[in-house]
């Protein structure tokens, strides 16, 4: 009953939780990112399509509640793309982005690492970027290939290229000890895939700054292709690449230079890897939600700071517009 009373009104294709305050995105998100969406059986999945094509078609069974439609909605947008409607392959999924990144992240920020195995962890991680990008793309207008090859290419050698430049630079430098330049190297990996991510956000998305993307009234029409609500999006969306890496790289390196010089690590080294392995997780885990979070993934500007010509074509005094992911 309690569940009930707290449920909101299921409206199909609406996001659960309020978009407009950070609480509301941040409760959003993280049911999108939920990873036990991982396990749901092909029975399962064509039961909850099924249920939600039932409401849509106004033939709902009696005694189906709002929570049941809720988590209906949260297995088809978690396993379905909205776009083409065909499964989402598992590891590219955004509710499988921490359990198959983690043990990359893990690797990126191993000590001690050779030149092959910076260029390896650097090249598997914007690897898995781009899948997941790919996989998760806006599929409504059609985007050649080549888009995502120059994005991908973009963002591997950027990464290897700062990465490699970054160790070269503070393995010849004199001014650190060993423990000062072992731990400045554990920091690397954050400027390498920064800068790789807004690369690959350029790159990716750079047919719309030159056409445009869809701004919406209030009644979700299109009022025009703006390249002003375009600049806008890839912004927000580079801001908020940038803000996913900085406590996923920053803070295990801190915490593990404390955890290492505990009387229980010391005596038992072969517990590094598992600890460092859980407090990569538990940070990724933690910052995914809270990054993507930063900005509604439908933003708002004033149709006023918008191209001339949109300003005119509507009564409406703020449009939206769709961010991505």
């Amino acid at each position: 009953m309690a569940e009930s009373a707290s449920c909101p009104v299921f409206q199909l294709g609406k996001p659960r939780c309020e978009q407009s305050t950070f609480l509301g995105r941040l409760r959003h998100f993280i049911d999108i990112i939920d990873p036990s969406t991982l396990f749901v059986t092909e029975s399962r999945l064509k039961e909850c399509i099924k249920l939600l094509d039932d409401f849509k078609q106004g033939n709902l069974p009696s005694g189906i509640t709002d929570h049941q439609l809720w988590e209906a909605q949260k297995v088809k947008q978690a396993l379905i793309h909205p776009d083409t409607g065909e499964k989402i392959f598992m590891p590219f999924r955004m509710s499988g982005y921490v359990p198959f990144g983690t043990p990359i992240v893990v690797g990126l920020l191993l000590p001690n690492q050779t030149l092959a195995s910076t260029v390896f962890w650097q090249w598997l991680n914007q690897s898995h970027n781009a899948c997941v990008n790919y996989a998760n793309r806006n599929a409504t207008k059609p985007t050649p290939t080549s888009k995502f090859l120059q994005g991908y290419l973009g963002a591997v050698t950027s990464a290897v290229s700062i990465a490699v430049g970054l160790n070269v630079l503070i393995q010849k430098s004199s001014k650190f000890n060993p423990a000062t330049r072992l731990l400045i190297q554990r920091f690397i990996p954050f400027p390498a895939v920064a800068s790789a991510n807004i690369c690959n956000v350029a790159l990716m998305r750079h047919n719309e700054l030159s056409e445009g993307i869809d701004v919406l009234d209030s009644n979700g029409n299109v009022v025009g292709s703006s390249r002003i609500a375009a600049k806008h999006a890839l912004i927000e969306t580079a801001l908020t690449r940038v803000a996913l890496p900085l406590p996923i790289f920053v803070l295990p390196p801190i915490i593990m230079a404390f955890l290492e010089k505990l009387p229980l690590m010391q005596a038992h080294r072969r517990m590094m890897l598992p600890v460092h392995s859980l407090v990569c997780l538990a940070v990724f885990g933690l910052s995914l939600p809270l990054a993507i979070s930063l900005f509604p993934q439908m933003s708002e500007i004033e149709a006023s700071h918008l191209e001339p010509e949109i300003a005119m074509a509507t009564d409406c005094k703020v449009l939206t517009y769709n961010k991505g992911l």
